[in-house]
């Protein structure tokens, strides 16, 4: 099986892939530090798994997947996770991904997880999936996940606007309207709720 790892962490990257590579039926093919190197590994080797990690910069782990989904159905993603988020594992499986384990799994769980996706099977790591059964759902509208999606550190509600094309005062609603549904102090502080959650 030839695979595709894309992990921001270098040092978490290189453990991966040496253990993965002890393994005799595992090739890894590449490695990739961000979202956007993983597209262009899986791109440039079409290899039979990629395993992404969810947050890397550039496209995340979903974002990936979902490219690979559309672009080269081939390709079947694992998704790795530090952080078990409810909202983070179904947005992944949404994009398309077959798999989603934690980094906490041992280098056995995550050879045979790949086997599994390989041989057309899926893996969910069953203690997230027990979390995800219970987890509440999403209470902001598409259109404030758009704004939260949107804001920046720097950035005023005309600079945000722009992006999402609506005008200021639509953005300040849509603003406030986020923060009062998660009992945030600040829009930035909104983000990171959503972000927590996996809604974004």
């Amino acid at each position: 099986m030839r695979l595709v790892l894309a992990d921001d962490e270098s040092l978490t990257r290189g453990a991966v892939g040496a253990l993965l590579g002890l393994e005799p039926d595992i090739e890894v093919v590449a490695e990739a530090g961000t979202g956007d190197e993983a597209v262009a590994a899986v791109r440039a080797h079409r290899p039979d798994i990629a395993v992404l990690d969810v947050e890397m910069p550039g496209m995340d782990g979903a974002e990936v997947a979902q490219w690979v989904a559309a672009n080269v159905p081939g390709t079947r993603c694992v998704i790795l996770t530090r952080h078990a988020r409810p909202g983070v594992l179904r947005r992944a499986l949404a994009a398309g991904a077959a798999a989603f384990i934690t980094k906490s799994a041992s280098a056995s769980v995550l050879a045979d997880v790949i086997r599994r996706v390989h041989g057309g099977g899926r893996y969910v790591d069953p203690d997230l999936a027990m979390t995800a059964l219970t987890a509440e759902d999403c209470p902001l509208t598409d259109r404030e996940l758009d704004v939260l999606r949107s804001v920046d550190a720097a950035g005023t509600a005309a600079d945000i606007a722009r992006r999402v094309h609506l005008s200021p005062g639509t953005v300040r609603n849509y603003l406030s309207s986020a923060m009062q549904k998660l009992g945030a102090g600040s829009r930035s502080e909104a983000v990171r709720m959503a972000r927590d959650h996996g809604w974004l």
